[in-house]
């Protein structure tokens, strides 16, 4: 069994789950109006609130499939740092607890997709292969 087999597995969970309620909830809209229109996005806000949880939803079924692992967890990675930097930093480090809204959790992702993109870590002429 391949060793990133699990972790492919629960990021694509938490990537559909992250998406797919908010097609049916009007959450990705409600993202796309009242949080990315509102800070400096607009007129494009709900544009690019589709865009970022249609390539969460491309992304869980290429980890699903294993395929084009590495682009589908650098577009992830960008999209997670993007959150971090325009939501998450300002909150600080924890999620729930000390703080509310915090980076860890992006952090988390972030690594597990490196992980999961670089099995036998960093190599040289590994990092687009």
């Amino acid at each position: 069994m391949n060793g990133t087999l699990l972790l492919r597995i629960a990021v694509a969970i938490i990537l559909l789950a992250h998406s797919v309620f908010g097609i049916f909830n009007n959450g990705i809209n409600d993202f796309g109006n009242l949080f990315l229109n509102q800070i400096g996005f607009a007129p494009f806000g709900v544009v690019l609130a589709w865009a970022i949880k249609l390539s969460h939803i491309v992304a869980a079924v290429l980890l699903i499939w294993n395929k084009y692992i590495k682009l589908a967890g650098f577009v992830t990675i960008f999209i997670l740092i993007m959150g971090i930097i325009l939501v998450h930093f300002q909150e600080g480090w924890f999620v729930v607890g000390g703080g509310r809204n915090g980076v860890e959790y992006n952090f988390l992702l972030i690594i597990v997709l490196l992980a999961i993109m670089y099995p036998n870590g960093l190599k040289k002429d590994s990092v687009l292969s």
